[in-house]
């Protein structure tokens, strides 16, 4: 039971910006990032977008730093994502919203004490 996260490498709104997750359940995910602050339009469907700004809060608060690669595979292996053509799929493309597809507001001040 852990919250894992990746490197903050991926950019939109000139930010750059790592992943969440948990390799448990969902419910984990939201109690960690709602104890941090972050708000539920942060969530895309398996994993919350984190500003970088905001990532070494989340690792002081016991995120795991790992690599995409092994995010990914927690994922798969907590039945928190299936691949996509896979026969008991329920991955609906249309429903993940995504980052750049919606207002982007600041996120609040994180205390590092």
């Amino acid at each position: 039971m852990a919250i894992l996260i990746d490197a903050a490498i991926w950019p939109a709104h000139d930010r750059l910006w790592c992943h969440m997750v948990s390799d448990t359940s969902l419910e984990e995910l939201h109690a960690f990032a709602a104890a941090l602050g972050v708000p539920e339009r942060g969530f895309e469907g398996d994993h919350y977008d984190i500003p970088e700004s905001h990532r070494d809060a989340a690792i002081s608060a016991g995120a795991r730093e790992v690599s995409s690669r092994e995010l990914v595979n927690a994922l798969y292996l907590a039945g928190l994502r299936r691949r996509p053509h896979s026969p008991d799929s329920t991955w609906e493309p249309h429903l993940v919203a995504r980052l750049d597809e919606r207002k982007c507001e600041p996120l609040p001040t994180v205390s590092h004490t």
